[in-house]
């Protein structure tokens, strides 16, 4: 199960066979690695109450992103599972929290359950990182909307929400290709802009672009500069740059972009591949399990238990996962 984890089942039979001298079919790999992703994904949910007690850290750091898993629907009216599949993409919701400056982040993640659930693991996830009474969630991300209601939903006052910054910057360099007349014009107006945003002086970049807005008979894709003005305008409590670096704190969402790559696409995404959703939810809870330490907690918890997860039994629980 360890290695199923991070390779495809058929690669983990020869593993097997390979170290260890011994032969387990790919279907039996698949069955076992599933059944107890399947406990781990169960064991994980539940609905958390908001700390009452001082946090072990009075700052936290949380980020939250989607990224696209690919994901098949079989068809029931075909005898073959293999033949008749629909074949689509749905969205991984992948978070993070750790304490300012550490470098061990607790994860959460799933594809089922929609917004709210997001929120829900998110907040799990900081306060597993700390958060209590008395903290502060400074949080950073692209500006969707779903993600900064959460944000103000699960931790309210104690939650804070900053658009990261290159993102920012790509609006900035789009409008700055109109605005300058040359790349060494707009190279100079765009560090000055940048320049603006980390001193706090969100309004001089807002009426730096007035100044150039397009006419108001110019659609969207032909007019960056209006573009870039009305998101910023639109977001400018999310823009306080200024207090992050002081305090020492992220700008950017890199972190979670990262994440998304390590957490869910190395395993989920992999060439060829389409899963059962309920069995990409179930490995994403597999590989979470182990980012987060949890693994031998786990099986002392399984070894302490009556009985193994009732899926381990039925030999046609996992018949159509894909790798």
């Amino acid at each position: 199960m360890d290695f199923a984890a991070d390779d495809p089942f058929a690669r983990v039979a020869a593993k097997l066979r390979e170290h260890y001298g011994f032969e387990i079919g790919e279907s039996t790999v698949q069955r076992i690695t599933l059944g107890h992703a399947q406990a781990m994904f169960e064991a994980g949910g539940g609905e958390m109450d908001f700390p009452k007690e001082p946090g072990r850290h009075k700052q936290i750091v949380a980020q939250i992103d989607g990224g696209m898993i690919p994901v098949m629907t079989p068809d029931g009216t075909q005898k073959d599972k293999r033949k008749g599949k629909c074949l689509s993409w749905r969205e991984a919701k992948i978070s993070l929290a750790h304490a300012k400056g550490s470098r061990t982040p607790v994860y959460g993640g799933g594809i089922e359950g929609g917004v709210e659930e997001a929120g829900r693991r998110l907040f799990a996830c900081a306060v597993r990182a700390g958060f209590g009474t008395g903290s502060r969630v400074h949080a950073v991300g692209d500006g969707a909307p779903w993600i900064v209601g959460q944000i103000e939903e699960r931790f309210g006052e104690q939650g804070s929400y900053l658009i990261d910054f290159y993102r920012v910057c790509e609006y900035l360099s789009a409008a700055a290709k109109t605005i300058a007349p040359d790349a060494a014009a707009a190279k100079v107006w765009m560090e000055a802009q940048k320049d603006a945003l980390k001193t706090g002086r969100t309004g001089a970049v807002l009426f730096a672009l007035s100044r150039h807005c397009e006419s108001p008979d110019v659609c969207d894709e032909q007019a960056p500069v209006r573009v870039c003005h009305r998101y910023l305008s639109a977001r400018k409590s999310q823009l306080n740059y200024r207090e992050a670096i002081a305090e020492g704190l992220p700008v950017g969402s890199g972190e979670i972009e990262s994440a998304h790559r390590y957490v869910a696409q190395k395993r989920l995404k992999l060439p060829g591949a389409w899963w059962l959703v309920e069995h990409a939810e179930h490995m994403l809870a597999l590989r979470i399990n182990r980012l987060n330490g949890d693994w031998e907690a786990y099986w002392a918890a399984l070894s302490a238990g009556p009985s193994a997860p009732a899926n381990l039994n039925h030999p046609e629980a996992s018949s159509n996962a894909a790798a």
